[in-house]
C-alpha cells in the first residue's frame, strides 16, 4: 500500500462533528402562565425541581416570569420586540421629504415644458400674453 492510499483511507475513517449553534429560546405567554400555574400547584418537596427538570427551565427564569405576571406586563410575558424603535415623527418626516422631492421634480419638468412652449411660440411668431404683467396690474 502506497503512502497516498494510506492517507486517503485514514481521512475517510475520520468524521468531523459539526456542532449546531444554539438558538435563544423564546416562550409564548400561554406557556409561561401554564408553567407558573403548575409550579404553584406543586405541594410536595421536590415537585418543583422535578417540573423544572422536565421542562428544562431554571428557577430564576420562573422567578422572572412571576415578577412579570405580578406587574401585569403582558408584553413582558410575550417577549420583547427586537430591533430599533420606530420614531413616528422621523417616519412622517421621511415620507414628507420623499413627497417634496417628487413634487419638486414634477415642478421642474413643468417649468421646462413651459420654457420650450415659449420658445416654440417665439419661433412661430405667435404673440404670448405675459401673465406676470397682468398679475401686477
Amino acid at each position: 500500500m502506497s503512502q497516498e492510499q494510506h492517507d486517503t483511507s485514514a481521512d475517510t475513517g475520520m468524521k468531523t462533528e459539526v456542532v449546531a449553534k444554539s438558538k435563544r429560546r423564546q416562550y409564548p405567554a400561554e406557556y409561561k402562565l401554564r408553567i407558573l400555574e403548575e409550579v404553584e400547584a406543586c405541594k410536595g418537596s421536590g415537585e418543583v425541581g422535578a417540573l423544572l427538570r422536565r421542562e428544562g427551565l431554571y428557577s430564576s427564569l420562573v422567578s422572572k416570569w412571576r415578577e412579570q405576571r405580578e406587574r401585569g406586563s403582558l408584553t413582558g410575558l410575550s417577549g420583547h420586540k427586537r430591533g430599533p424603535k420606530v420614531d413616528l415623527q422621523a417616519k412622517e418626516l421621511e415620507r414628507l421629504q420623499r413627497e417634496n422631492k417628487r413634487l419638486q421634480e414634477k415642478l421642474d419638468r413643468a417649468e421646462l415644458i413651459i420654457d420650450v412652449q415659449k420658445k416654440v411660440a417665439r419661433l412661430l411668431g405667435v404673440p404670448l400674453e405675459d401673465n406676470n404683467r397682468n398679475e401686477e396690474s
